[in-house]
């Protein structure tokens, strides 16, 4: 069974940092692409980040460009974005989702394979 596993949520001021980390276990891992997308209240979802398959490059939005950074750990067989500058417009559940065929082309499509729970970000002004 495959299982994304979102963690690392939570509240903090603006101007802080987080890190969110994506446990991925049941598939192969180095030959997904994974993707961190978010979805605040009321409003639809935004692709955020996105790391190829096996060589890790990376796409981003232009809304988190310079401030979030996304790697792949393939040992771990985890995914981070590491949040800094944060931001109240920030506030949202974030999710990550693999796929195997998925090259990371913008704009971002959110009809992957997998797909974790999320992990809720609020960011206070």
């Amino acid at each position: 069974e495959v299982q994304l596993v979102e963690s690392g949520g939570g509240l903090v001021q603006a101007g802080g940092s987080l890190r969110l980390s994506c446990a991925a276990s049941g598939l192969d891992f180095e030959r997904y692409s994974f993707l961190w997308f978010r979805q605040a209240p009321g409003k639809e979802r935004e692709g955020v980040s996105c790391i190829v398959r096996r060589w890790g490059e990376t796409r981003y939005a232009d809304s988190i460009k310079g401030r979030f950074i996304t790697f792949r750990d393939n040992g771990k067989r985890q995914i981070y974005l590491q949040m800094n500058n944060l931001k109240p417009e920030d506030t949202a559940v974030y999710y990550c989702a693999a796929d195997r065929d998925y090259t990371c082309g913008t704009p971002f499509v959110y009809d992957l394979e997998y797909r974790g729970k999320g992990t809720l970000v609020t960011v206070s002004s």
